[in-house]
């Protein structure tokens, strides 16, 4: 299928919210951590392709987009593989995204993963920041250099530095799509994650993403 959009922002800038809006759009299916979960077989290929190993052909498949982790950290691989793609790069304000993590993704009270591939995989994940990704000066220089790295890579009619609460007009005219008539997805707060995990629960709804 071969991806049409390539999502280079960081874990927590909205990026559920986007994968949801970009399969509103017609980019779908979109990938994003949750596929991880729902395709297990795909762990394997990821640790390959953070071994340098990538088979880009297996993991992307049956996707139109990418968002989120694992796929942000290849940026500039995939924006390679795939020359037609568009980028976008959602962002926030980083103290703020710090704050997120630390609530969801990086809880440092949160368990480890299991072991055997999955921990392989998150290992990867954790290294790929390459420092202590609970300490908030390291963390929020990551995410100022991540978002630095990305405008210089890539060239500006392929780029969209993108914060989600500018809503469908912003991305809808990158994208040469039309503005849909119903509000931006808001999915994935800060809340909802905590509420999910403390119930027990996966951290995302899988029937809000999950496809037939």
């Amino acid at each position: 299928m071969g991806l049409k959009v390539i999502g280079s922002g960081l874990g927590r800038t909205g990026t559920l919210s986007t994968k949801l809006a970009l399969e509103q759009l017609g980019f779908a299916p979109c990938h994003h951590m949750v596929e991880v979960f729902m395709r297990p077989a795909s762990v394997p290929l990821w640790i390959a392709a953070g071994q340098g190993k990538p088979d880009w052909d297996a993991i992307f498949e049956d996707f139109e987009a990418m968002v989120d982790h694992p796929g942000c950290a290849f940026w500039r691989e995939l924006a390679d593989y795939y020359p037609d793609a568009k980028v976008l790069h959602t962002v926030r304000d980083p103290d703020k995204w710090f704050d997120s993590t630390q609530a969801t993704i990086f809880n440092p009270d949160r368990p480890g993963p299991p072991g055997g591939d999955m921990k392989v995989f998150f290992d990867q994940l954790y290294g790929w920041y390459g420092g202590d990704i609970h300490d908030r000066a390291f963390m929020v220089d990551f995410f100022r250099r991540h978002t630095e790295a990305v405008i210089a890579g890539v060239p500006k009619d392929r780029l969209l530095v993108f914060d989600v609460t500018e809503g469908w007009e912003t991305l809808c005219t990158f994208l040469n799509v039309p503005v849909p008539e119903t509000p931006y997805p808001r999915e994935n707060s800060k809340q909802e994650f905590q509420s999910r995990v403390a119930s027990g629960q996966m951290p995302i709804d899988l029937e809000k993403v999950a496809r037939p």
